[in-house]
């Protein structure tokens, strides 16, 4: 696909509509362009403008994932639906690999669960991905425990799991690690998040390789 094909299918006129929405009510802020690429598609996916006080964005991860992403590193996903949110802009894109860490494990090791179990195999064969974690706090939990001494780090984490178990927890870990990271305070998150912030990344990217 050329191009000016890939953008003009990125910048549909009723995304266009919701984004100028979006803008306006928001108003001032202080987000950076990048970061603000980003606020716009979580809100646009979620309708919830208090995610411009939720996201967090650790120094240089939406560059760190820019690059990543253009160097076409593979990208885990905790869950299918993670996975189902990216793929179509992927293959528009860098055509990077998608691996989902709960199809990695049929069944789950002993005291743990498949997505976190899957989540393992997958940082033993894939250190350099960019992990994306918007459902299971376990999956990010086990990421941040093998995360703590190890001397190989992600280009980017993008943690915004959603639930009342687990998950504050979970985010409070990652934000312990000096790891490029983009979170979601508190309980919100979700696969719908986890998938407009990555694909927000995308587009970027797509932007600024021309």
């Amino acid at each position: 696909m050329g191009d000016s094909q890939v953008l003009n299918q990125l910048n549909h006129p009723i995304l266009e509509q919701s984004f100028a929405i979006i803008e306006r009510e928001i108003g001032t802020h202080n987000f950076t362009p990048h970061e603000y690429a980003l606020v716009r598609r979580v809100i646009h996916a979620t309708a919830d403008f208090e995610y411009t006080q939720l996201l967090q964005f650790s120094p240089r991860a939406i560059e760190s994932g820019i690059v990543a992403l253009r160097d076409r590193v593979p990208i885990i996903t905790d869950v299918t639906m993670v996975k189902q949110g990216i793929l179509t802009l992927v293959s528009k894109t860098f055509n990077n690999p998608v691996i989902t860490a709960v199809e990695q494990a049929s069944v789950a090791d002993i005291g743990k669960t498949r997505t976190e179990t899957g989540l393992l195999r997958c940082w033993q064969k894939y250190p350099e991905a960019i992990y994306v974690i918007g459902n299971a706090p376990t999956a990010l939990l086990a990421l941040c425990s093998q995360l703590v001494n190890s001397s190989t780090y992600p280009p980017l984490i993008i943690g915004v799991p959603v639930g009342f178990v687990a998950v504050v927890e979970s985010k409070q870990a990652l934000a312990k690690i000096d790891v490029p990271q983009i979170r979601v305070e508190g309980r919100k998150g979700g696969s719908p998040v986890a998938a407009a912030i990555l694909n927000a990344l995308l587009i970027l990217a797509w932007q600024e390789n021309k």
